[in-house]
């Protein structure tokens, strides 16, 4: 996670794989982008919904993820849901891998966001969870809502 006095602009985040993933652990990727595509993530307008990570050959590639056309494109304009290479070191390209060898871990991009210019994605190395666990989650957040209401309705009086 990139430090908070850095110039950054969150463009797209995947708020549902904190509710249907247990994150383990969180890395940062570049993105290698087309012209057009750059040009529309600056616009804000993309989408993570339903995409992942995946190493193919020794190289990390973003599946699924959603760039709307540049509207000022022309013919030359991309293709919204083509798979994109990711930028990250071998080594841990590698650990990665041996990561998500194991049962159950995969790779979910949590957001999209542009740090001094460049695209970078945070990646998770999560696990599913099961329906239970989406419950305890939510009953969790809920009492921990209803303590700080309660708090603050003290404060008040």
């Amino acid at each position: 996670m990139p430090a908070k006095n850095q110039s950054i602009k969150i463009v797209a985040e995947n708020r549902r794989a904190r509710h249907d993933y247990h994150i383990h652990e969180t890395f940062e990727a570049g993105i290698v982008l087309t012209g057009t595509e750059i040009k529309s993530l600056r616009g804000g307008r993309a989408n993570l919904t339903d995409s992942y990570a995946r190493i193919e050959n020794g190289e990390l590639f973003l599946i699924s993820a959603h760039i709307s056309p540049y509207d000022q494109g022309n013919r030359f304009n991309h293709e919204p849901r083509r798979n994109r290479k990711l930028l990250m070191h071998k080594s841990e390209i590698l650990r990665l891998l041996g990561k998500t060898r194991e049962k159950g871990y995969t790779l979910v991009p949590l957001k999209i966001y542009l740090s001094h210019g460049l695209a970078k994605v945070e990646l998770a190395l999560a696990s599913g969870k099961d329906l239970y666990d989406k419950r305890q989650s939510a009953a969790e957040k809920d009492a921990k809502r209803e303590v700080e209401r309660t708090l603050r309705d003290r404060q008040r009086q």
